[in-house]
């Protein structure tokens, strides 16, 4: 396997990419692919001049084993060490944190499917929005039925990354942006389950036995746990619209614990009933709290270090 990387230019409509070097003399790397979140990667190689000439600030990081992913230096770190000599530590994150750098402005409300949801806010917010564009992106391919279901929804201000991985996991799909050329395409699809429990796709198993598993660990906690949470929109006083919102049975008694959301940027639409309006504010509190240390329910982390082949 070797790494590839890239040297990267842009003016206002589109992006220049050029090969600059070929590595495979690394000590380690590490290619963190995500799903609900951005992905990425680190490279530990020695600091010899030509090296800290190659691994510069902005340049793009790729596999020759992988064209779907790419990173974008962010960090470059010198480390100096008398018995093993000087080595650089090289991270960043896929091409998907470009997402990061906009907001959602102005306010955006729909009732569409959630392609056609994702569409729109891209296109007026980094595609076809004049100087916030990011040059050379585009739309690239959509696959599977969890981007075609409707949802009626508004939102304001929110970070679009953040906001598209929101989307993500709530309907069970993903993102990412790929190089194609002097290109930058954004893919939107689901992911396959392969746990043991179906039969319709290969089951991936992680296990000492199989000589794939380096390490594991689980983490369950429950000290920010909240499980009901009192939900307030537009309006002011006692004519300001509210809701509740929990999972399942309502918690009572001391398996209760309460959270307030503040919505009162969600604002109501003249052609949004009340009760369509209430379920927005369910439909943004999920959204924005589900992923967060103020989340609904116990957080539950499961982290494999596996071999890649």
């Amino acid at each position: 396997m070797q790494i590839e990387i890239y040297g990267l230019s842009a003016n206002e409509k589109q992006i220049s990419v050029e090969l600059m070097a070929v590595c495979d003399s690394f000590s380690s790397l590490l290619w963190d692919v995500e799903f609900y979140q951005c992905g990425s990667f680190e490279v530990y190689i020695a600091a010899s001049p030509q090296n800290v000439e190659i691994f510069q600030l902005g340049r793009i990081v790729g596999r020759d084993d992988d064209n779907e992913h790419f990173g974008i230096i962010e960090s470059m770190k010198i480390e100096t060490d008398a018995e093993n000599g000087d080595y650089l530590t090289i991270s960043g994150r896929f091409l998907t944190c470009l997402l990061e750098c906009r907001i959602i402005y102005p306010t955006f409300s729909a009732n569409n499917t959630y392609e056609n949801i994702v569409r729109n806010v891209l296109s007026r917010n980094a595609i076809s929005a004049g100087i916030r564009s990011i040059p050379g992106l585009s739309m690239g391919t959509v696959s599977e039925a969890c981007w075609q279901r409707k949802t009626r929804l508004q939102v304001s201000y929110d970070n679009l990354m953040e906001w598209l991985y929101t989307i993500c996991e709530t309907i069970g799909g993903s993102v990412n942006i790929r190089l194609n050329g002097n290109s930058l395409k954004y893919d939107l699809f689901e992911g396959t389950d392969r746990n043991i429990l179906q039969d319709t796709n290969p089951h991936i198993v992680f296990s000492n036995s199989y000589n794939n598993l380096l390490s594991f660990f689980y983490v369950a906690d429950n000290s920010k746990q909240k499980n009901f949470a009192y939900v307030l929109g537009s309006g002011e006083g006692a004519a300001r619209k509210r809701t509740t919102y929990f999972s399942g049975t309502e918690p009572t008694y001391l398996d209760r614990y309460e959270v307030y959301v503040d919505e009162r940027n969600t604002s109501q639409d003249e052609d949004v009933t009340d009760d369509e309006y209430l379920e927005i504010l369910k439909k943004q509190r999920c959204g924005k709290y589900d992923n967060s240390t103020d989340s609904i329910g116990v957080h539950h982390r499961c982290v494999f270090h596996a071999i890649s082949v």
